[in-house]
């Protein structure tokens, strides 16, 4: 039994129906790589239990602590079923990149279970029309609870199900798995009475770390938080999504973030990112006149804590030029901006900004944004970001599941009441793919925002090159 961290635990407090708190992936698969060219769906299920030792958080459930008094903890499900959590259907004919999309739109609507093991994967058959992948593929969509997971974390379980080579590994020996026995009330209230004691204790340790270092860098504090403008993704949402996504040349991004020294990928995808909602926003009439803001997560895990589940984040804002017409000064403008947020992250510490969010009363800030929610203040706020864009790298190898080659990779995200879009970005095999997730009333039409992404690559492309 382990307890979540504050930043796990937030995620918890503030899922609701319309908020369903899990991240996600579309991964598509050419089978003809397999044995006999062909992967079963019993296949697939026996293939995940001879992996199911190496993330153990696969068979793990939330225990919550009575009235939320404390962080929930960790424990193992002694009614654990692998086919409830891994499921299969088909799409039917044609079997096109719309349809994929409108499926795993609705599926990534739907709550996951929390008295469950906070993960879901569905297999998606009749793949038959979907440009650049090969006719007879399948697609492997999941749901993974962010209190489980963040982005380097969830492409460590995802590693532990494929392989490097189409011959799939021997199965994991050595299953230690044992139901634990659930704690009772008094147990987590008695861990409560005793965590909550240590709490003050705890932050003063914590808040002499940092005043030193944010006492002599108040300028960039001020200097750090820009003020995101209301857009169309700035009210509340509905329970209703839509995904979709490009894939681009990882080489050729690597040439636009070089045409700006000292730029990095996540440069250049902010950049095209940027260009993207511009020319949306554009054609809805709907351009602010002030630059919006993204939240970019950053990654503090250490090399202690690889292999560990659960968030192990920081975040930086950063501002996107959508008033700047020209490409390549978009880019320039969102490098000087990541840079001067990385500079008070570096003054102040990205782990130490993490560390303060175990002392956020969550259970709290949940009821509040619940409460909020009700009164549909996300109508009449300012909003403090406009949309997320979260980078999370992968192999540059082809990766196989039950002998079938992965050949695209897409993300998925969840959004809130006030920031009604996120951008999750894989790279993987010379690929790196931007995807959104949005409400689908903010977003009726996700294959004209598509087209906004390739246009804007496509510009800043030319521009650097």
């Amino acid at each position: 039994m382990r307890q979540l961290s504050g930043t796990d635990a937030s995620f918890v407090y503030l899922e609701g129906p319309r908020v369903p708190m899990h991240i996600g992936s579309i991964a598509i698969y050419d089978p003809s790589t397999a044995t006999d060219g062909k992967v079963t769906f019993k296949g697939i299920l026996e293939h995940i239990t001879g992996r199911m030792p190496l993330v153990p958080s696969y068979r793990e459930k939330l225990a919550r602590v009575p009235f939320d008094l404390d962080h929930p903890y960790w424990v193992c499900d002694a009614d654990f079923d692998l086919e409830f959590h891994v499921r299969h259907i088909a799409l039917p004919k044609p079997g096109d990149w719309r349809q994929l999309c409108i499926q795993a739109a609705r599926l990534h609507a739907r709550e996951l279970d929390l008295d469950r093991p906070l993960w879901e994967f569905y297999v998606i058959e009749g793949l038959d029309n979907v440009e650049g992948v090969p006719p007879g593929s399948f697609a492997l969509v999941s749901k993974v609870h962010h209190a489980a997971i963040d982005g380097v974390s969830g492409a460590e379980m995802t590693a532990a199900i494929h392989d490097i080579t189409p011959e799939p590994a021997e199965p994991v020996g050595g299953d230690t798995f044992e139901p634990e026995r659930a704690p009772s009330s008094f147990e987590l209230l008695t861990r409560a009475s005793i965590n909550n004691a240590m709490q003050p204790f705890r932050f003063a340790r914590l808040a002499r770390r940092t005043a030193r270092n944010s006492l002599r860098n108040m300028g960039l504090l001020r200097s750090a938080f820009p003020a995101a403008p209301r857009t169309r993704f700035s009210s509340v949402i509905t329970a209703h999504r839509v995904v979709d996504g490009r894939a681009f040349d990882l080489g050729q991004m690597k040439e636009i973030k070089s045409s700006v020294p000292g730029a990095t990928i996540n440069d250049a995808v902010v950049a095209v990112v940027t260009g993207a909602l511009r020319s949306y926003l554009m054609d809805k009439d709907e351009l602010p006149d002030t630059p919006m803001v993204a939240m970019a997560p950053i990654s503090v895990r250490t090399t202690d804590e690889s292999g560990t589940m659960g968030n192990r984040v920081s975040a930086m804002t950063v501002s996107l030029p959508t008033t700047i017409a020209d490409p390549l000064e978009r880019l320039k403008t969102v490098y000087a901006s990541t840079q001067s947020s990385k500079e008070l992250t570096n003054a102040i510490g990205a782990r130490t900004l993490s560390d303060y969010t175990q002392f956020v009363p969550w259970a709290l800030a949940g009821l509040a944004t619940r409460t909020a929610s009700r009164l549909s203040l996300a109508n009449r706020a300012n909003p403090v970001i406009n949309t997320v864009v979260t980078n999370v790298p992968g192999p540059q190898m082809p990766l196989y599941m039950a002998g079938a080659r992965m050949v695209a990779l897409y993300g998925m995200g969840p959004v809130t009441d006030g920031m009604g879009i996120i951008h999750p970005v894989f790279s993987y095999n010379g690929t790196i793919t931007i995807s959104f997730t949005s409400c689908r009333e903010m977003l009726p039409d996700p294959a004209f925002y598509a087209d906004c992404l390739q246009s804007s690559f496509d510009e800043l492309y030319a521009a650097a090159t």
